[in-house]
């Protein structure tokens, strides 16, 4: 009988595709148990039968109001803990150098708690881990994690063999927040240059982007509304181009090459996991890496960087991955 594994991944849908391959591996030797949010469901359907899903949308993870404790569905969370603990865990992880993980590792009673300890949280842990090296993916903490538990997991240029050959180009203009979204016009102007040049292209969007691209004459404008709609709208796909946001990594999943418009992120920590994935760098700023936080009126990294300076490198891009 495998011994039970309890991964805690709370936050992204870029985050939990990031954790996907480890999730693979790990399944060959644990009885895996993820703890992530109710969109997980969507990605088990598909890529992860055999992993079991705990749903949990943590109140720390949201963007706003985290931390007014009041309203967290504390009834709730009670509950969540005793299923853990009845679970009898041999192994809980968080490839997240979170103390907020930890403590949740510790209250589920595992025997065995791996980490990356941070502001004293190693009292929480069994095997607190070094950190790898600052500048490094974060998939590399993943790759830690696994060494720890005796598995190979593969590098990341190595993860995906081939690329999926479909003819559309899917362009997402979405993200989580508004400071990683590259202006919609100057999206539209590549749609349309990539027209002009015979490519077939699906344009995906935001729900609250939705109503621009209609006005802006984009008719067949596709907006998913759960992650099962966004995978499955991504059939046919042979090139991705969109935000440093969850659609990006999906398509890396799902093995589609990916171009990316990275702003106030680095795109060394969080580029897709595909070994063709490329990606656009915004302008230079003093604050980066900030997250979601932008300390301007309007994020000039993207805001500043225009169709025509990154025609030249997209036209590369979909000439390599697809055949008009």
């Amino acid at each position: 009988m495998k011994p039970k594994l309890l991964v805690v991944e709370l936050w992204g849908v870029g985050d939990l595709a990031i954790a996907a391959p480890f999730l693979r591996k790990a399944m060959e030797q644990f009885e895996v148990t993820l703890l992530a949010k109710t969109y997980a469901h969507d990605l088990q359907g598909q890529f992860l039968p055999a992993v079991k899903v705990v749903p949990f949308n943590a109140p720390w993870t949201s963007f706003t109001g985290k931390y007014r404790l009041l309203k967290w569905p504390w009834r709730n969370m009670i509950s969540l803990r005793k299923i853990l603990v009845r679970e009898r865990f041999d192994v809980a992880l968080s490839a997240r150098w979170d103390p907020r993980d930890h403590l949740l590792l510790q209250l589920t009673e595992a025997k065995k708690r791996l980490g990356f300890s941070r502001m004293g949280s190693r009292i929480f842990l069994t095997n607190a881990l070094p950190l790898p090296p600052h500048d490094a993916h974060r998939y590399e903490s993943w790759r830690a994690i696994a060494n720890a538990l005796g598995l190979d997991l593969e590098p990341r240029n190595k993860i995906h063999s081939s690329s999926r050959q479909g003819r559309n180009i899917f362009v997402h203009t979405g993200a989580g927040q508004a400071v990683r979204v590259w202006p919609l016009e100057r999206y539209q102007s590549l749609v349309r240059r990539l027209r002009e040049k015979g490519f077939q292209v699906k344009v995906v969007c935001n729900p609250e982007q939705r109503d621009w691209w209609l006005n802006a004459g984009e008719k067949d404008v596709a907006t998913p509304r759960t992650v099962a709609e966004l995978l499955q709208a991504m059939d046919g796909a042979g090139a991705f181009i969109g935000n440093d946001s969850g659609p990006g990594h999906l398509a890396a999943f799902k093995g589609i090459p990916t171009l990316t418009f990275f702003g106030p992120q680095v795109p060394e920590w969080f580029l897709p996991l595909h070994p063709a994935a490329e990606w656009i760098s915004g302008k230079a700023c003093p604050y980066m890496p900030c997250s979601d936080y932008c300390r301007f009126p309007a994020p000039f990294c993207l805001r500043d960087v225009t169709d025509e300076e990154v025609w030249p490198k997209v036209a590369q891009f979909v000439e390599k991955h697809l055949q008009k």
